[in-house]
């Protein structure tokens, strides 16, 4: 199986058309145009609950008011990492969970609450980022040299593989100081994956994972806890995703792609490592699918999709509803907010193909 693609059988939507959803209710659904929260979900003031992923929660909390505001359906959602989320999930003691990395099949089976549909809502960068303030031009950095970083084997700052990126950069002769996650994390998982897919010796050991063995360094809780510490450590080392570097004005390398260049993270280069995987998705998917080190001479190398998890059967009618409700909801109006927090938004094709999936949760009793 490739470390890149991450496709599995769709043992998802597993439902046919549910009775218990009203006719303009999945009318409404189906169509890519449609914009208003029907009034099934609005009208019932149910509130919903989820946990998960910090990567995308700036953007999560702009939906979450806008969607209360709009519809009156109130979404309580904890950040507490990619694998908080998806542990709570499989207990079911939240409605929906979140993450950056893509549910394991064994995850999957784990689940008390049967199969779960992988919604993309948003595709991110993470940013590796560092603090030198006698720095004043964005660094260059090679995937393979920054694995040696966070593997404790270049530890200084004028090294000469970082000064032979960086010719005339006055760079320090102080310590790297690398900070990375302490909790299970899909921005750790994004961020190793990538590392993973550059270096034959970070994908034998520590490897890709919400939560690795670190060989070096300091943790921080959240993207808010790295970009913390990073932020206050002269001459540390981490990654967070591009929204907190922005508003915690930390600076961020330029990164080697697999086309050779390097490229600045933002929301155009995220989107066009995004364009070519999505348009070679077979045409039965349940969109667990990795993007690092996508080819492309304006492609990001480190972007992923951030996924909402829901289960496939929602036995409350009314919280199943809302819940759909809310999907198509972001997936259209939601989506139009989504650069002005640094997030790229999904090629139209692909919410074409997550409605239709949507339309297939069953709602209630089948």
């Amino acid at each position: 199986m490739s470390h890149r693609y991450f496709l599995r059988t769709a043992a998802l939507c597993a439902g046919v058309a549910i009775a218990a959803c009203s006719s303009d209710r999945a009318s409404s659904r189906d169509s890519a145009t449609a914009s208003t929260p029907t009034a099934s979900a609005s009208s019932t003031g149910t509130a919903l609950t989820g946990a998960g992923a910090t990567f995308p929660n700036p953007i999560y909390s702009k939906w979450f008011s806008d969607y209360a505001a709009s519809t009156g359906v109130h979404i309580n959602y904890q950040p507490l990492g990619s694998g908080a989320g998806i542990r709570q999930l499989q207990e079911q003691t939240v409605d929906f969970g979140a993450s950056d990395a893509p549910m394991s099949d064994t995850e999957m089976a784990h689940a008390r609450g049967g199969a779960v549909l992988h919604v993309p809502t948003v595709i991110g960068a993470v940013v590796v980022t560092y603090n030198l303030p006698a720095v004043t031009s964005p660094l260059r950095l090679t995937g393979p040299l920054v694995a040696e970083i966070f593997l404790g084997r270049v530890t200084r700052w004028n090294d000469t593989r970082i000064a032979a990126l960086n010719p005339g950069v006055s760079l320090p002769a102080t310590n790297i100081l690398v900070v990375h996650r302490s909790d299970g994390s899909g921005t750790s998982y994004i961020f190793t994956d990538f590392l993973s897919a550059v270096s034959p010796t970070w994908n034998t050991s520590p490897g890709r994972g919400k939560d690795v063995q670190w060989p070096t360094g300091l943790g921080g809780k959240g993207n808010d806890g790295v970009s913390g510490l990073v932020k206050q450590t002269p001459g540390s080392i981490g990654y967070v995703e591009l929204a907190y570097a922005v508003q915690n004005h930390l600076p961020a390398a330029l990164v080697q792609n697999a086309a050779g260049t390097f490229v600045a993270p933002s929301v155009e280069s995220a989107t066009a490592a995004a364009a070519g995987a999505v348009a070679a998705l077979p045409a039965t998917t349940d969109y667990r699918i990795s993007i690092v080190n996508a080819p492309g001479a304006g492609a990001y190398p480190i972007s992923s999709f951030t996924w909402l998890l829901l289960y496939t059967h929602q036995p409350n009618a009314a919280k199943g509803r809302a819940l759909v409700d809310f999907v198509h909801w972001a997936l259209h109006d939601g989506e139009k907010s989504t650069a002005s927090l640094q997030y790229a938004p999904l090629p139209a094709s692909l919410v074409t193909r997550l409605d239709s999936s949507l339309a297939r949760v069953q709602i209630g009793g089948a």
